[in-house]
């Protein structure tokens, strides 16, 4: 199956679990607002969320996939591939098991480390540590979801991996119905935020239920044993450990800001973490979509020895990334006063929350080609089983993240964080890139610089446009349903027009590439023998 159908596959299906979470986003800024309860809430959420994030779905699966990938090409087949996969479930669900146990007794400590500052309120800290401890077993869930999805990935079958978010945001929307009801009884916002945290929870189950039930019927029989630790399973340890902090570098720059953000005025993390729905929404579709249908392919031509392969599928994923996210960041960056104002504002959620939540997108979304780029150039070293060298490079920009916090919060507050964060993201893919070239696994070429720049002109020609019809609607972003439709809708056809017609005549748009990439198979090299 070509690159250009699996990311289609999991970016359509993240695009429809983007459309379920702006809606549950939209109503938790009007219900909840910028308060006490959400910034409780929001912290709850995140834990298990990034931890998901770190160990889940970006460690194990990074070392996973490919020896799994490597187990199912093998002589033994299915069965050498079942059995690796049935020893490491045996371990996983025991690991996870006491992570999360030992995480919800130390839980006062871990809220302590990330929002001490929530002590100043109070019964805020008390909240935050209630809910964190009723969200927290999502994490084990969600883990066995991943690793479920793992199996699907290595198999193309990525369509069950990237509809899961959609049920999370399904029981999620429900949590806040429930909430809303007991709300208005007169549970006031605390209601809210506890019918959230235990839907959490609920859709974890949920996605675990559907996840088995979509690796069943792909004929994949795994079942829960004794834990037995093999030698492939050792290995997997040793390569999990590093890859935690080489593929979480963005999930553990997610602490740090919360650690920052929780010491600002309140609301603030909410207004952080609402700002980065809409960084989110491409960074989703088109940055983890690359990243999850790359890493499978080029572990494949990776270990037949196919290096032109995996060189043309990296500039592929490069020019598809930059192709979707350079016109989506400035398009977010120049109409973030009009997407916070049609989304957010209204209810709880006040002009001036929503005036600041937009400088937060616009400082987000400079970092979002470069968020992308990461998804697209840590497979490379994963692919080869290098989860040591990504370390070193993440941990050289976390460390450079955390410096220039300490420098740009004081001064900048929420908003200086966030551009803290888009900046170093920039750094880290300039070093990934660096070792990729150095070590002569990944160059870009020059008719690939030639596209970039050429969607960049496609880019600066839209965000001209856009620019000046901003404000030609500026009091339709805030009027009735249908006003913020229509208005938001003339800007988001008025900036696809623009780039892809300018695209399409500056040649950014590559009808060679898009004719290989549909390709189920690409053709391979001629035998140098013959």
């Amino acid at each position: 199956m070509s690159l250009i159908r699996n990311v289609g596959t999991i970016g359509g299906l993240t695009a429809f679990s983007r459309v379920f979470g702006f809606a549950r986003d939209m109503l938790l800024a009007r219900i909840l607002g910028a308060g006490l309860a959400a910034d409780a809430f929001q912290l709850a959420f995140i834990l298990p969320n990034t931890f998901r994030r770190l160990f889940a779905e970006g460690a194990f699966s990074v070392a996973f996939v490919p020896m799994y990938t490597r187990r199912l090409s093998s002589e033994e087949g299915e069965a050498g591939a079942e059995k690796f996969a049935n020893d490491v479930l045996a371990v996983f669900i025991w690991v996870l098991l006491g992570f999360s146990a030992i995480a919800m007794l130390a839980m006062p400590g871990i809220v302590w480390l990330l929002a001490s500052d929530f002590k100043e309120i109070p019964g805020k800290f008390e909240l935050a540590v209630t809910l964190s401890r009723i969200t927290f077993p999502y994490l084990m869930l969600v883990s066995l979801v991943a690793m479920l999805s793992g199996v699907l990935n290595a198999r193309s079958r990525f369509a069950p991996g990237a509809f899961v978010p959609v049920l999370l945001n399904i029981v999620l929307i429900s949590g806040i119905g429930i909430g809303y009801v007991l709300q208005q009884r007169g549970g006031g916002t605390v209601s809210v935020a506890y019918a959230l945290a235990v839907a959490v929870s609920m859709a974890g189950a949920a996605q675990l239920l559907y996840m088995v039930w979509a690796t069943r019927r792909a004929g994949v029989k795994l079942k829960i044993s004794l834990p037995r630790i093999t030698p492939e399973v050792k290995r997997l340890a040793m390569l999990i450990l590093p890859a935690t902090f080489g593929a979480g570098v963005y999930q553990v720059s997610q602490f740090v800001d919360t650690f920052f953000a929780t010491s600002l005025p309140q609301g603030s993390l909410t207004l952080l973490k609402l700002a980065d729905r809409l960084n989110q929404m491409p960074l989703g579709i088109v940055g983890i979509a690359l990243g999850t249908a790359i890493l499978p392919m080029l572990a494949r031509h990776i270990q037949t020895g196919d290096n032109n392969e995996a060189q043309r599928l990296q500039s592929n994923a490069v020019e598809i990334g930059l192709l979707l996210t350079l016109p989506a960041a400035a398009a977010l960056a120049v109409c973030a006063p009009a997407f916070v104002s049609a989304f957010f504002v209204g209810g709880k959620m006040t002009a001036n929350d929503g005036a600041v939540m937009a400088q937060i997108v616009v400082a987000l979304v400079a970092g979002l080609p470069s968020y992308v780029l990461v998804k697209v150039f840590q497979p490379a070293f994963f692919s080869r089983e290098d989860t040591r060298t990504p370390v070193w490079i993440a941990a050289g920009t976390l460390t450079v993240n955390i410096a220039v916090n300490f420098y740009v919060v004081p001064r900048y507050g929420i908003v200086g964080l966030a551009a803290a964060t888009a900046g170093t993201s920039t750094l880290n893919v300039a070093l990934l890139y660096g070792l990729l070239h150095k070590r002569g696994w990944y160059f870009i070429s020059a008719r690939l610089m030639a596209k970039v720049g050429r969607q960049i002109v496609a880019t600066l020609a839209m965000a001209g446009v856009l620019t000046v019809l901003l404000p030609t609607m500026a009091t339709r972003y805030s009027g009735n349903v249908i006003e913020r439709i229509w208005s938001l809708g003339v800007l988001v056809a008025a900036g696809m027009v623009v780039f892809f017609v300018v695209a399409y005549l500056t040649g950014a748009l590559d009808k060679d590439l898009l004719g290989q990439l549909r390709r189920k198979r690409a053709a391979k090299p001629a035998d140098p023998s013959n």
